[in-house]
Formats: structure tokens, C-alpha cells, sequence
């Protein structure tokens, strides 16, 4: 299962999101977080979504490790990459996601989270992390590539967050087969190639050729 959150990872309002999404794994929860989105903003910011994501999911009652992967040799490591392969649930937290997309494309660390997923596993990612799933990732000029995980769509985190001139430039980017997903603070799209849902307190836009609409906490989303 993929979980595409807007922002606020691993803080109290995204407590009752991720207790969701625990209750989704089949086997003993062991999470792994991945501080890789910041590899660029220093060992103090590293160290801040590290220790906040162990401090959130200790409170959740789970098993729970931060990996120094934050970078291209980091994201090789033979040692961290097989502690990321034990895991059944992966969160990506913020930062800069071309970053992100860079340092994970061709990597064993990909490999392994790829690997978590189909086993049956979670991948969460907010902000930057929910940005790479996607087709593409909007930037400026044009679109850059990402990972695809979802198909055909720009992943567009803190949509409630940005001013409405941005939102339309934004859209100007997305060509008319894609479709733009602005999913929204304390909220998750969550699902698979079987569907999706929200799972939050917010809500998740889908903009496209078809129009756009809005839908809440329970709702199945579709965007084809």
C-alpha cells in the first residue's frame, strides 16, 4: 500500500493517519524512516526527522529505526540497505524531492523499499517523499521525472497551503493526459493499483481534463 501525505509526518494530528495505515501490515510492524529528502539541509536537520519520527512511532507502540540514508552512498550501503529489506513499513519524510529522486533513482536502498511493497508492505511518504511517486515532478521550467508508482499524475503536497496564483501555474505544467493530485495537510491518499481512499483530516483535489473535485476523509478517489 502506497500512503501520499500532505504534510505534518510524524506529528500528534497525523497520529490517528498512521495507526491506519499500521493496521494495514499482516506481520509484526517494523518501521524504518528515511531522512533522505533533507541529505542536503545538515546533520542537525537530518537528526531532527530522524529523532521525530522514532519519538512518533515509539508512542504508537511500534518497532521503530531512523536510517542514515542521505545520500548516493548511503542509499548503496549493503548494511543499511538489507535493514531497510527487514522492514514492512518505509516513511519518507520531507525535503527537496528532485534531491530525493536523485539520490534513490538506480539505487539498492529503491530496490529494497520496492521489495517492502511487494511483500505486502507500506510505503509512506509526506511532502517531498509523496512527490516522487508520482509521473513527474512539478519544477521550474517544465516537469522532472520520478519514480511513477502512481502513474500518469504530478503529486502536489500542502495544497492547502499554496497560494491560488501558484496552484494555477502549477496546472499550466500538467499536460492534458496527466492529472494533478493536491493532497492537503494531516491527510493521506492511501491505496493501490486497486484504488485509493482519504485517510485524514483534510482533503485531496484531482485536476485534470475532466475537471476538478475534492474529496474528503472515507471517499474512494479516481482520477482515470
Amino acid at each position: 500500500m502506497l500512503a501520499l501525505v500532505g504534510s505534518g509526518e510524524y506529528l500528534p494530528q497525523m497520529e490517528a493517519v498512521d495507526r491506519y495505515l499500521l493496521g494495514l501490515l499482516k506481520t509484526e510492524t517494523h518501521v524504518v524512516c528515511l531522512p533522505t529528502a533533507a541529505g542536503t539541509e545538515g546533520h542537525e536537520r537530518i537528526r531532527y526527522w530522524s529523532e521525530l519520527g522514532k519519538a512518533h512511532f515509539s508512542r504508537l507502540g511500534v518497532q521503530v529505526e531512523a536510517l542514515p540514508v542521505i545520500d548516493q552512498p548511503s542509499a548503496n550501503d549493503s548494511e543499511l540497505v538489507e535493514r531497510i529489506r527487514q522492514a514492512n513499513f518505509i516513511y519518507l519524510s520531507g525535503g527537496k524531492p528532485d534531491y530525493l529522486y536523485r539520490t534513490f533513482v538506480d539505487s539498492l536502498a529503491w530496490e529494497a523499499i520496492l521489495e517492502v511493497l511487494k511483500k505486502g508492505g507500506v510505503l509512506a511518504g509526506c511532502s517531498a517523499g509523496a512527490m516522487i511517486m508520482g509521473g513527474h515532478i512539478p519544477g521550474f521550467p517544465g516537469l522532472k521525472p520520478a519514480f511513477g508508482l502512481v502513474p500518469g499524475v504530478v503529486i502536489m503536497p500542502h495544497f492547502d497551503e499554496i497560494p491560488g496564483v501558484i496552484v494555477n501555474a502549477l496546472r499550466l505544467l500538467v499536460r492534458d493526459h496527466q492529472t494533478l493530485l493536491g493532497i492537503e495537510g494531516n491527510t493521506a491518499l492511501v491505496g493501490n493499483e486497486d484504488g485509493y481512499q482519504v485517510v485524514g483530516s483534510g482533503g485531496v483535489v484531482v485536476w485534470n481534463q475532466t475537471g476538478k473535485k475534492r474529496y474528503i476523509e472515507g471517499q474512494a478517489v479516481s482520477w482515470q
